[in-house]
C-alpha cells in the first residue's frame, strides 16, 4: 500500500505534513532535515522543488528557492540526494513542484526516479486536472505514485468531485484563492469554504494548507480535515535557526500547542 494511503488509514485527523524548499539552506542539508522531521513527529512531508517563478508561493518561500537556486539545486541533485532516504525513513515523502522543470526532466523520467527514491506522491500546483486526465495519469499511475489536486475557495462543486472520483491519496485544500504564509485566524468566510466541503462528504481525506502556523489556525483547520500543511510557518523557523532543522521543528510543535 502507498505510505500516503497507509498514513490516512491509521490516523484519522491531525495529521501534520510539513513543508520545506529543497536546497535550503544548503543542497546537502535536504536529507538531514527529511530525517529530522520524521524523528520530531512530523507525519508527513512535502519537499518543495525550487523553481524561479513559483505563482502560488508567497515571500517566504520564493525566498527560500532563490536561495537554494543560488546554492545549485537542481531536480538531477535533489534525486542523488533522496537516493538512501528510504534507509531509514519510513514516513510519507511527496514532491511538490511546478511543471516547467519536472517536464524538462520529462514526466517518465521524473516518475521513474520517484519510485527508484521512494517517494510517495507529487503536488503540482500548475497542473491542471483535464491535462492531468488525458497526459500525466496513466504513467504517475504506474509509477504507483499519488497525484494530489488542490482545490480553492473558487472550486466549483462539479470539478471538486471530478478530482474526488479520479484521484486517490488526498485533497489538498487551499485555505484561500491568495499565496502561501502564515496568518493569525481564519475568517468566517473561510470557515464557511471549510464547512461546505465537509458537507460534500468526499471520498477522499482531505488535508488544509496556506496560512497555518499556531494553535488557532490549526484547530480550525483540523476540525474541518484530516490534518494540516505548514509550509512558511517551518521555513522561517528554519531561517530564524541558521538551518537547525531540530530547533525549528520543535519550535513549530510548540507554536501549535499554544
Amino acid at each position: 500500500m502507498n505510505r500516503i494511503n497507509q498514513l490516512f488509514n491509521e490516523k484519522k485527523n491531525h495529521i501534520l505534513s510539513v513543508y520545506f524548499c529543497a536546497g535550503d539552506p544548503t543542497p546537502e542539508s535536504t536529507p538531514g532535515i527529511i530525517r529530522t522531521l520524521e524523528k520530531k513527529g512530523i507525519d508527513m512531508i512535502e519537499i518543495g522543488i525550487p523553481f524561479s517563478d513559483p505563482m502560488a508561493d508567497g515571500p517566504v518561500i520564493q525566498n527560500a528557492a532563490t536561495r537554494a537556486l543560488k546554492g545549485g539545486m537542481t531536480l538531477r541533485k535533489l534525486f542523488t540526494l533522496l537516493e538512501n532516504i528510504r534507509t531509514d525513513v519510513h514516513i510519507p515523502l511527496i514532491l511538490m513542484g511546478y511543471l516547467n522543470p519536472i517536464l524538462q526532466y520529462g514526466f517518465e523520467n521524473f516518475c521513474r526516479k520517484c519510485q527508484e527514491c521512494g517517494i510517495d506522491g507529487m503536488i503540482i500546483p500548475d497542473l491542471p486536472f483535464k491535462e492531468y486526465q488525458e497526459e500525466f495519469r496513466a504513467t504517475a499511475e504506474r509509477f504507483g505514485l499519488k497525484v494530489i489536486m488542490l482545490i480553492t475557495p473558487e472550486t466549483s462543486e462539479e470539478r471538486i468531485r471530478q478530482i474526488d472520483a479520479n484521484t486517490d491519496g488526498f485533497i489538498y485544500m487551499v485555505s484561500s484563492a491568495a499565496v502561501t504564509g502564515a496568518q493569525n485566524d481564519f475568517n468566517e468566510q473561510k470557515q464557511d469554504y471549510f464547512r461546505r466541503i465537509d458537507r460534500m462528504q468526499l471520498r477522499n481525506p482531505r488535508m488544509i494548507g496556506f496560512g497555518i502556523s499556531n494553535k488557532q489556525t490549526f484547530e480550525t483547520a483540523a476540525a474541518h480535515a484530516s490534518g494540516c500543511i505548514i509550509g512558511s510557518k517551518f521555513i522561517t523557523l528554519l531561517e530564524e535557526e541558521n538551518g537547525n532543522a531540530a530547533k525549528a521543528a520543535e519550535r513549530l510543535v510548540e507554536a501549535l500547542k499554544q
